[in-house]
């Protein structure tokens, strides 16, 4: 049976009945006796015992009453002053996070459980360092050596001083760095590996003790080897002191050239580890982020960090509800045949896909000052169109970063960041071999389900301007750099014929564009904060399930396309 005690009903009863028969306890035991005393005794000390019982019965009394109410919790800044009156003191009162029920919908008969008081001090964090390190061009346009020391003589690039811990997950797509070194895993990576690369490479480059020596093979096309170098050299000062020592080849030539059936097997070889933009799944070639992001000064293309604020920019000027309701694409369509293919999708008399084609024409282009060539003036049609060149496009992630939907006409080759795209979630898919009538689909489809198609644009231009800003980029490389400089079973040395390659060494003897777009893309200083925080690799069956999702999204797209077709035959 209940104890009477904790009987609820009768809780206010017994109280009232236990209260009057402890102050008749009181008045005969000790008040009385008390009053007695007084005006009997005559003696001082006796005065004195009465008011010292009294004061502590007081002092009892006010405890009690104190310690039954509830204790808020104060959070206050140690560091403010209790003497400046614009300091100001939050207190919020103590609850218990697992009651989950509002206010009235508790239970007015649950018991309330006092807790004691608790004082949180928020300790703010010694924001770290920022410093700047200027390039030193000590005889103008002529310096084309590197200075002795790159850092002022009190920094140490290994102290964590100038950094926080405050570094992020890195985003998703870099697992696949772990799938890109996978085919050296077991075997490591020789000098005599990295030499057989040398066939096609365009440079060789080693990094020792946080320096770079370069040997170069042969010129690439245009600028290619020279912003892939400056952004590696970029990358040094910005993590200065944390790359480790390394020995790689790199290819600026758009194809992979290092064949996958030549290395299955269980008697096969590694293959040479070698360098480049892009990659298809009969290759092996390791990719890494391309030139452009530092600029592509022959076309007149900015520097990807200045360019992707004005992409971001130029997507408020037009909502896509506003947008022309067709497929844009604009490029030099002589490159590739597929490219050529699309060009008769454009608009005629006769039949109106859907699309609006222009073909560039880069060198009239360039002699009227690439007016016609903003990339951030042209978010103005609600789908774009991407398809690939002689391989891969750097055009990728300038339409991607539009807003509007991306078409993508089925590709064959991927860079470094373009397999964390999802089919229907960040692009549309386009059937290589029927462009046409895919894109009239498309179009249609988007026009007619104008928020799922707002919502595949936004997704594709959020993921562009969070996952691939320039940090992100930086991170890609040295996690990649890093992963790679593990595999490596021998000690880097400088080449005999390897020159230093430094910023000064490049920047100062540089002229226009070129030189324009190595200051603006220039880091000024190490970073404050920390790489992002490498994800683990892929399980193989996580792996088999990412890929079969992304299959069957492009098959669920071409059903869709079939069912319209087959709707307007039935329907002329």
């Amino acid at each position: 049976m209940q104890n009477d005690w904790y009987d609820e009903g009768n809780s206010n009863s017994v109280w009232r009945s236990r209260s009057k028969e402890f102050y008749r306890r009181f008045s005969d035991k000790i008040w009385l006796p008390l009053l007695s005393a007084v005006f009997t005794a005559t003696s001082r000390s006796s005065v004195r015992l009465l008011f010292f019982v009294i004061f502590m019965l007081a002092a009892v009394f006010l405890s009690t009453r104190l310690l039954d109410a509830t204790v808020p919790t104060i959070i206050q800044n140690p560091s403010s002053s209790s003497l400046d009156p614009t300091n100001t003191v939050h207190i919020q009162p103590t609850v218990d996070p697992l009651i989950s029920k509002k206010p009235s919908e508790t239970d007015q008969t649950t018991e309330t459980v006092k807790t004691e008081p608790t004082i949180t001090q928020v300790i703010a964090k010694k924001p770290p360092k920022k410093i700047e390190i200027p390039i030193k061009c000590i005889s103008g346009n002529l310096t084309k050596t590197c200075p002795a020391d790159y850092y002022p003589k009190k920094f140490k690039p290994q102290d964590d001083e100038f950094t926080s811990d405050a570094s992020q997950n890195c985003p998703e797509y870099f697992r696949w760095i772990h799938e890109d070194l996978k085919p050296w895993k077991e075997t490591g990576i020789t000098e005599e590996m990295v030499l057989s690369a040398k066939r096609t490479a365009n440079f060789r480059l080693v990094i020792l003790n946080g320096r770079a020596y370069v040997e170069t093979y042969e010129k690439s096309f245009q600028s290619r080897d020279v912003f892939t170098l400056w952004g590696i050299l970029q990358l040094l000062r910005r993590y200065p002191g944390k790359l480790p020592d390394l020995d790689l080849m790199f290819d600026c030539v758009d194809w992979p050239v290092i064949l996958k059936k030549y290395y299955n097997g269980p008697n096969a070889g590694a293959p040479p580890p070698l360098f480049r933009y892009c990659n298809d799944d009969s290759t092996l070639d390791i990719v890494f982020p391309d030139w452009s992001f530092w600029g592509w000064p022959e076309i007149n293309i900015k520097p990807w960090g200045s360019l992707l604020k004005e992409l971001e920019e130029g997507n408020t000027r037009t909502k896509w509800i506003d947008r022309e309701p067709y497929a844009y694409w604009k490029g030099n369509p002589i490159v590739a045949e597929t490219r050529m293919d699309l060009l008769k999708c454009n608009v005629s008399d006769k039949q109106d896909w859907n699309a609006r084609v222009y073909a560039q024409d880069w060198l009239k282009e360039s002699q009227q000052g690439y007016k016609q060539s903003d990339l951030a003036s042209q978010c103005v049609h609600r789908y774009k169109i991407y398809i690939e060149g002689s391989a891969w496009s750097v055009s990728d992630k300038y339409i991607l970063a539009c807003d509007s939907v991306t078409f993508v006409v089925k590709p064959r080759y991927y860079d470094f960041f373009t397999r964390g795209l999802m089919p229907v979630h960040h692009y549309w898919p386009i059937k290589e071999d029927d462009k046409c009538r895919s894109i009239k689909f498309a179009v249609d489809w988007g026009n007619s389900h104008k928020q799922k198609a707002q919502e595949i644009g936004k997704a594709a231009s959020n993921f562009i301007q969070e996952e691939l800003k320039m940090d992100k980029v930086y991170d890609y490389m040295f996690h990649l750099l890093t992963e790679y400089s593990k595999l490596l079973k021998y000690k880097p040395t400088i080449p005999e014929k390897a020159v230093e390659l430094c910023s000064e060494s490049m920047a100062c003897s540089s002229e226009g564009f070129e030189k324009q777009f190595m200051m603006e893309s220039m880091i000024k200083g190490p970073s404050p904060v920390n790489p992002c925080t490498m994800p683990p690799p892929y399980e193989p069956q996580a792996l088999k399930s990412l890929l079969r999702r992304k299959t069957n999204s492009v098959l669920q797209v071409e059903k869709w396309e079939r069912g319209y077709f087959e709707n307007q035959n039935n329907n002329p």
